[in-house]
């Protein structure tokens, strides 16, 4: 039974694929399993594919969600790495995470780097690391980092993924919001390690620089959904979620603020009525002024810091 098992969900990314799957051919740390999920792709992405040790699963076309769900099911290995198809990952991203496993970690965080089709520019985000702190605890410590709820920035031990019965909800756009923060939150013990192995492709046209507003209404319509299935799920526990629920109400009214018009007044107002503002934390001065300011139009708070 392999260490690691990278899910690689494929579709329309034949440009990038190669690079993908070259990224992790070229590890440092070979215990490790690649089971790409060809998700109906119509393009030329799996001729390349044919050209690699992997584990390819055929299914229709259903999204990414469902692509990663499929994933995992195939998955053998002790912990599960979720890779997008056009993003790679540094040479000695396995050997540092199998470094961080001595404590048996639940969820391994690692760090992240964003690159850019165009340019050679990139941006890198180096997070304070930490060790063995608890599902709350690493929570409270994320929420500080650049990126949170993102799959592809966390390895997860897979026999507590499969008991806890995750799933990424089908057919929905941030299904990472909608899982991600449950995830962390209910583990027993989480990591973070300092070193920056995943590169974040930024190109255009993907689902989530998209500026259709059709999109856009079904971006903030799941996460509603996600919002409330995170409520009802942390509600469920006995934990100390003070942190959590201001985190998932505070990214809820932030999406908000992408809707127009009629759009934007309706949900402001299914917001309040629903009491999600009350839901922010006040323990900052930055908070502080952010509820109030929410009180007259979110839309005016969207700079302010968490």
């Amino acid at each position: 039974m392999p260490k690691f098992s990278i899910i690689v969900p494929v579709y329309g990314v034949e440009k990038y694929i190669g690079k993908c799957l070259d990224s992790i051919q070229n590890q440092t740390y070979k215990d490790y399993e690649v089971i790409v999920v060809n998700d109906g792709t119509k393009d030329n992405s799996m001729e390349i594919v044919k050209n690699y040790d992997v584990k390819v699963v055929n299914q229709k076309n259903q999204g990414l969600s469902v692509a990663r769900n499929t994933g995992v099911e195939h998955a053998k290995g002790d912990y599960i790495l979720f890779l997008d198809s056009d993003d790679y990952i540094e040479r000695d991203l396995l050997r540092e995470l199998n470094k961080s496993l001595r404590n048996n970690p639940d969820v391994v965080r690692f760090q992240i780097k964003e690159v850019y089709e165009d340019t050679p520019n990139k941006k890198i985000f180096r997070e304070q690391p930490f060790t063995n702190l608890t599902g709350p605890d690493a929570f409270e410590r994320i929420t500080h980092y650049h990126f949170v709820e993102n799959a592809w920035a966390y390895l997860i031990k897979r026999s507590y993924y499969k008991e806890n019965h995750y799933m990424f909800k089908p057919g929905a756009i941030h299904e990472d919001f909608g899982l991600m923060p449950l995830v962390i939150m209910k583990a027993n013990t989480v990591n973070s390690i300092s070193y920056v192995g995943y590169n974040y492709v930024q190109r255009k046209g993907s689902i989530m620089s998209s500026k259709d507003y059709e999109k856009t209404k079904k971006k903030v319509s799941d996460f509603y959904d996600h919002y409330h299935f995170l409520m009802d799920e942390i509600d469920k526990t006995n934990l100390n979620s003070k942190v959590f629920k201001s985190f998932i109400a505070n990214s809820l009214i932030l999406k908000s603020c992408e809707l127009k018009g009629k759009d934007y007044r309706e949900m402001k107002k299914k917001l309040k009525e629903e009491k999600v503002y009350d839901q922010i934390l006040t323990n900052s001065i930055g908070r502080k002024l952010k509820k109030i300011v929410w009180k007259v139009n979110p839309k005016l708070s969207v700079h302010i810091k968490k």
